[in-house]
């Protein structure tokens, strides 16, 4: 619950190294009032410094990654998993590819590089980039796996080659290390290939320039040992299908190419209006604060620094942490900024691919397996201190909201005891008229009034030969991002309709507002509800109307009415003895979003989660319609077992259920197995008495999940059992993947309890 109001926002823009540290501080010592949302492409973000080891074999991918899903919740920051495609510096927000924009009062801008693979002819289509480092790691699993198909000139139409040979294109620190990892990573799997050929190519005149002579030695004499050949002097001006041109016209043919030269700035900083320089790099001052607009920081590869130009390394965003942190705290308090001026030497690390390095400091270098173990300490303690994060008590306390972020209208607003009830709790209609005026609904000729031409009431025609099917569902947010939480919360709604074979016909919302500045009201109402059109356009349902009114926290819930042939209309309490039961989602959304609650969540566990949130049961009540189901209900907040049971009715009917057969989210075992449940499983367990079980099984992670309350969950249906299989067969066809059959429907005269479990 939000316990301050929302005063000003803080966007971050990318999970970059110097961004993980700004979440880290603010996870320690948040500032009440300002609201942190990080917008990242990438769930996990990559520590460059262990990008080799990881190519080399010496890592996992989670030890070499950070999850920015806990981190952002441990910092109280909303995760938007998107990607940018434009900053509107006047109206202040950023464009995102899959969603309305996002609004800030203070933006923040590490988001990296791109390649700049557009520069050369060819290369976007021919070569693999190593940035962006998720990109390329997808990559490389492919390349892994093609490797295996080479030799003889197979599938690479190089028949005059018998070997595989790879070309890295990039001379720097980059290039040469990546070139070291993949010559370890080809040479020691299990099925190495019989004749390896790597070869670097750069345009400049020597490899590691911005080294000291000593180092570039003795990686020449590293590289040479490795049989690695290296072309300096070497500009590459066109790509082909395994072909690399350089400007001299000479060829150089390869399997597979790596593209690690110097990458380039994102697009959409060149058509933002942001001063930049003159390789379109964000331009940045001694506070790491825009020049020509002070309400924009940034740090990292994305940007460059007026007046101390470096090199794009990692080791620079890393520092940039603290200082961008400071700085970000300092404009948000109206304080003075401080400067940040980078070093000039600094500790060099460079891997050579098997658990050895070469160290530098200035002119000074080093080599040797005690330097890759230097180089290890130091990344492990590094990657340790946002991967281990410390569990945070919520205060006794409501938190002050700091005197340079008070506004005397808002603390009259906020702050008021007396505040009125009933009529008096409404939204002000300027708010509602600011968050309605880009809500565009769907077009239905049966809606006689609704938004379009606003009344006291809505009207919808029912046709004479229908019933009318309603519904109402709604609760507080189990997500921050408000655009996300209307897709599923509408998506969770429209399931009851489905469940009865119904078509939606229009929805009327209902909405709690907390008391916050009006411009992030009108903001926050504005992406919910633009969240849940999503939705109702794709599905057809007309939003017609709704009511909004103040409370202590945010609540979002809709009313929704359908159209059914009365003979067609599935019921719950139609189950037959010999009917299978189908389960068209997986189960296990309430505790992995009891997990995200308390920071102990992966990243990707909650996508998966959020995705199967998302997915329509439209198809699949149909599905279930035509081929003959007799009963079907929506699996919610009762869990499988309490909504089973309902199914089940007073009668003589039981199930069998198959415990082993239960579909199952990705991290819903892992997550109860570590004891964390939903606050309604205790609740939902006082089902458990009416099912049969061994001590065995319920000792089990799935029975638990028997009684995890679900949101926006699968339908569960009998179907007749000469029919499943098609059934079933059409369901996953339709992209229900998780769709399984998971017991039967019997007799259960003399039955104490009417759910029994059986296993494999």
């Amino acid at each position: 619950m939000q316990t301050v109001p929302v005063i000003k926002d803080l966007v971050l823009l990318g999970g970059g190294h110097s961004h993980i540290a700004v979440l880290k501080s603010f996870g320690m010592r948040p500032i009440p009032g300002v609201r942190l949302t990080l917008i990242s492409r990438d769930i996990e973000t990559a520590y460059s410094g262990m990008l080799p080891g990881l190519i080399a074999g010496h890592y996992s991918f989670d030890q070499a990654h950070i999850d920015l899903v806990p981190l952002a919740r441990f910092a109280g920051a909303r995760f938007f998993h998107d990607e940018v495609t434009d900053i509107d510096l006047e109206a202040r927000t950023v464009s995102l590819a899959n969603r309305p924009p996002v609004a800030y009062d203070v933006l923040s801008v590490n988001t990296g590089s791109t390649p700049a693979t557009h520069e050369v002819g060819g290369a976007d289509d021919h070569v693999v980039p190593v940035k962006p480092i998720n990109r390329f790691l997808g990559h490389w699993e492919s390349l892994l796996e093609r490797v295996e198909g080479y030799g003889g000139g197979r599938r690479a139409n190089m028949a005059d080659d018998d070997g595989v040979r790879v070309g890295v294109v990039g001379g720097g620190t980059g290039g040469v290390e990546l070139c070291l990892a993949v010559h370890h990573a080809l040479t020691t799997q299990p099925n190495p290939p019989e004749a390896l050929a790597l070869e670097l190519l750069t345009a400049d005149e020597e490899i590691l320039q911005e080294h000291p002579k000593s180092v570039v030695r003795r990686f020449r004499r590293i590289l040479a040992e490795r049989g690695i050949e290296v072309h300096t002097g070497t500009r590459v001006t066109r790509v082909r299908p395994n072909t690399l041109v350089d400007a001299d016209g000479r060829e150089f043919r390869f399997h597979e190419i790596l593209w690690v030269t110097q990458a380039g700035a994102p697009h959409w900083l060149s058509s933002s209006g942001i001063q930049i320089d003159g390789q379109g790099f964000m331009l940045v001052n001694d506070h790491l604060q825009s020049p020509s607009h002070g309400s924009v920081f940034g740090a990292g590869d994305v940007v460059a620094m007026a007046n101390n130009p470096r090199p794009k390394a990692g080791v620079f965003a890393v520092r940039q942490g603290r200082p961008l942190t400071e700085n970000l705290r300092r404009y948000l308090l109206k304080r003075p900024l401080i400067r940040y001026r980078p070093q000039r030497r600094f500790l060099k690390l460079v891997s050579t691919g098997d658990r050895y390095a070469v160290a530098s400091r200035g002119p000074w270098s080093a080599e040797g397996r005690w330097v890759w173990r230097w180089k290890d300490w130091i990344d492990s303690r590094f990657m340790e201190k946002f991967q281990v994060l410390p569990d945070m008590e919520p205060g006794d306390e409501t938190p002050e909201v700091p005197a340079p972020l008070r506004d005397p209208a808002i603390d009259d607003d906020t702050g008021d005891p007396m505040r009125c009830g009933g009529c008096g709790a409404k939204v002000s209609a300027d708010v509602l008229a600011a968050a309605l005026a880009d809500i565009r609904t769907a077009s239905r000729d049966d809606v006689v009034v609704g938004l379009d031409a606003p009344d006291d009431a809505a009207m919808v025609a029912v046709p004479p030969d229908r019933l009318s099917v309603l519904s109402v569902d709604g609760f507080r947010p189990m997500i921050d991002d408000p655009w996300l939480f209307g897709r599923i919360t509408a998506n969770h709604c429209l399931g009851d309709v489905y469940a009865m074979g119904a078509e939606p016909q229009a929805a009327m919302t209902m909405a709690t507002l907390p008391v916050w500045p009006e411009d992030k009201l009108v903001d926050e109402l504005r992406q919910m509800l633009l969240g849940a059109l999503h939705v109702f356009d794709r599905e057809g349902v007309a939003l017609v109307g709704g009511h909004t009114g103040e409370g202590a926290e945010l609540t979002l819930g809709f009313t929704v009415t359908g159209l059914i042939e009365s003979d067609r209309a599935l019921r719950k309490s139609a189950l037959r003895p010999g009917d299978v039961l189908v389960l068209t989602k997986p189960v296990g959304t309430g505790t992995l979003l009891a997990a995200d609650m308390r920071g102990k969540v992966r990243g990707q566990w909650l996508q998966g989660a959020i995705e199967s949130m998302l997915v329509s049961c439209r198809n699949a009540g149909e599905t279930l319609g035509k081929h003959g189901a007799h009963a079907c209900t929506d699996i919610t907040g009762f869990g499988l077992a309490g909504h089973l049971l309902e199914m089940l009715g007073d009668g003589s009917l039981g199930a069998l259920i198959d415990l082993d057969a239960l579909p199952l989210l990705p991290g819903a075992l892992e997550t109860v197995e570590t004891g964390i449940l939903s606050t309604l499983q205790p609740k939902n367990e006082r089902f458990a008495a009416q099912v049969a079980a061994t001590d065995e099984n319920r000792k089990r992670a799935e029975f638990a999940l028997l009684f995890d309350p679900q949101t926006a969950g699968g339908l569960l249906a009998g179907v007749p059992r000469e029919s499943v299989r098609d059934c079933v067969t059409e369901l996953k066809t339709q992209g229900y993947s998780y769709t399984a059959v998971i017991g039967e429907i019997v007799d259960a005269d003399g039955w104490e309890r009417r759910v029994r479990l059986t296993t494999a």
